[in-house]
């Protein structure tokens, strides 16, 4: 067993303990709250019978007052089927509901927005979808995540009409956070973002999403892209024309990789600035990384074993190495970006969250750090200025 293994699952087996402890001593990690307190029948009167009649009848003559009147202006409904949870995969509702309540947490404690774990028991698209439509009117907004890829994208595509934000964190929100290091990293290594040619390793909902903001120009709102991006996934370089291709991957194949490279990530590494992993422990070799260019930029985000260890690649003289650990400097955690995105939309009474929302909250999170350095291309997850930030470079992009 190689170190780097057997000190994960060391550390894994403490804080497992540990989470598994304070689950039980707190019964989970959420509880409902009153907004004002019920403490006589003047109280009772007005929050519920019969003063709440009249609330009800103005909303009735008025949908839109639901906003003003009701939990709906603050309120994000954190939807699952449980078909992708973190790097368990498929392990049901059930077992994904930790995870929600700590993403309904986080929303809370860094965005002042309440999150309630919506844990769906079907993994048929038509029915997920469906209940979704129907839920819609409790919340300002829905979070979608940790549903397996390629239901992911349609379920989110064919929600986009609900008139309120909908966004799937698996894909955006870790696209927004890459986005944001990549553009420090860049400075940090003296290369210009735009002459970048990007290595993305893994085709599923994040990886797709990190390509498209990257590499992708989807409005004419005059953003900057990276020169190349070239996918791989399991079966090596996504190209035009590679056999058995699904769907979202043929749509990938028809503007990435422009030069119809072919072979597998040793191939695609050749001549590369960037690597960006969303895929499994300890893919990229050392011989890999000799073959991109100077200062190469490494963005290992497999959980909880990177692609390849940080003091490995620091061995072999990389630009900036970043993981999706906390344990190790340049964290790529999602929480950087969903918390302040979903306030800055809710806030702005936005029907949807757009590519411009996206670029312009990158470029926010990349702007805290005044001064990148290799070992700091991104700001804390905790630090408190990132909500704001992020939620204000939304809400601007809302007209």
């Amino acid at each position: 067993m190689g170190t780097a293994v057997w000190y994960s699952r060391k550390m894994s087996k403490k804080i497992y303990d540990l989470a598994l402890r304070k689950h039980r001593a707190y019964k989970g990690k959420l509880h409902i709250l009153s907004a004002a307190p019920l403490k006589n029948k003047a109280d009772l009167s007005w929050m519920y019978t019969p003063g709440v009649a009249g609330v009800s009848l103005a909303i009735s003559k008025k949908q839109s007052l639901v906003n003003e009147l009701t939990i709906k202006s603050h309120t994000v409904g954190v939807v699952t089927d449980g078909s992708a949870v973190l790097g368990l995969g498929n392990i049901g509702p059930e077992a994904a509901m930790p995870v929600m309540e700590g993403k309904a947490v986080l929303f809370k404690e860094m965005a002042g927005l309440d999150a309630f774990p919506i844990c769906i028991r079907t993994q048929e698209t038509d029915k997920l979808v469906e209940i979704v439509e129907n839920i819609a009117p409790v919340f300002g907004a829905i979070n979608l995540e940790d549903i397996s890829a390629p239901r992911c994208f349609e379920v989110e595509a064919r929600l986009q009409n609900l008139g309120i934000p909908v966004m799937h964190d698996d894909q955006h929100g870790t696209a927004i956070v890459v986005r944001a290091g990549l553009l420090n990293a860049s400075k940090v290594t003296k290369k210009k973002f735009k002459d970048l040619k990007v290595v993305v390793n893994g085709a599923g909902a994040a990886g797709v999403a990190v390509a498209k903001l990257l590499g992708q120009r989807l409005t004419r709102t005059n953003y900057e892209i990276v020169r190349e991006v070239v996918m791989v996934d399991s079966q090596g370089v996504i190209y035009q024309g590679r056999k058995n291709l699904v769907s979202y991957k043929k749509e990938l194949a028809r503007w990435t990789n422009k030069k119809g490279l072919r072979g597998g990530l040793e191939e695609a590494m050749s001549g590369a600035d960037v690597f960006i992993g969303v895929s499994a422990p300890g893919v990229l070799k050392p011989a890999m990384i000799k073959n991109m260019n100077a200062r190469p930029i490494i963005f290992a985000l497999a959980n909880p074993i990177p692609e390849i260890m940080p003091e490995e690649a620091h061995r072999l003289r990389v630009g900036v190495i970043a993981t999706g650990r906390s344990d190790f400097p340049n964290q790529v955690n999602n929480a950087l970006a969903f918390p302040g995105v979903f306030k800055g939309a809710l806030e702005g009474r936005a029907r949807a969250i757009t590519i411009e929302m996206k670029i312009a909250a990158s470029e926010a999170l990349a702007r805290l750090v005044k001064k990148p350095t290799a070992a700091k291309i991104l700001p804390e997850v905790l630090d408190s200025r990132v909500s704001l930030a992020v939620s204000k470079a939304v809400r601007r992009q809302i007209s």
